[in-house]
């Protein structure tokens, strides 16, 4: 008679994309509040006064918006798809993910990765008031937010880099690219009283 085994649970970074990408999204978008306002006008009113602080109906159209409607309306996505309906107006999106994981070099149990926001503009949309650049606001904001800062559950966010990208004649951009250290001195502090 064969027993099931009761296997140890998985560890990996990879199956912890998923909480990454929440506890990301949340410091982009909710605990930043007046910072995410700013954000969300950048994303979803593509007009050049988007950020001129005395419209005030655009804080209430942004308020509108959570992080799920962000996502459903694919403002922000996390596949590399970019699919466009017939009539449908090109908005500005942030497409985030993960790649070139490697081992943590204090624990081999952590995967460090790089984390990236690809920020796609339609190109006429790029320019704004006071010779701004919107996908460059959007990447100072991102920046501003996540850069040396850390991330419970994430670890500490480092910017790697930022690179133009352009699609085509209508949709261009900028890759942000941050190193995400996953062990931190708050984990080293729990494994040594673990080990006690």
């Amino acid at each position: 008679m064969q027993r099931n085994a009761i296997l140890p649970p998985i560890q990996s970074s990879f199956l912890s994309c998923e909480k990454d990408t929440e506890i990301i999204l949340n410091k982009l978008f909710v605990e930043s509040q007046q910072y995410s306002n700013y954000l969300k006008r950048l994303l979803i009113i593509n007009t050049p006064d988007c950020l001129d602080p005395s419209i005030t109906r655009y804080d209430e159209i942004v308020k509108k918006y959570s992080i799920k409607d962000l996502k459903d309306k694919d403002y922000i996505r996390q596949s590399p798809r970019l699919e466009f309906n017939e009539h449908e107006d090109v908005q500005s999106y942030i497409h985030l993910s993960f790649d070139n994981f490697m081992t943590n070099q204090v624990n081999e149990r952590f995967r460090d990765c790089m984390v990236h926001f690809d920020i796609m503009c339609h190109t006429k949309q790029w320019e704004m008031q006071g010779f701004k650049i919107r996908p460059l606001m959007i990447a100072g904001y991102i920046d501003g937010i996540l850069n040396f800062n850390k991330l419970s559950g994430v670890g500490k966010f480092m910017f790697a880099g930022c690179q133009e990208v352009v699609l085509d004649s209508n949709l261009a951009g900028y890759t942000l690219t941050y190193e995400a250290i996953h062990f931190t001195e708050d984990d080293a502090t729990l494994e040594s009283l673990s080990s006690k």
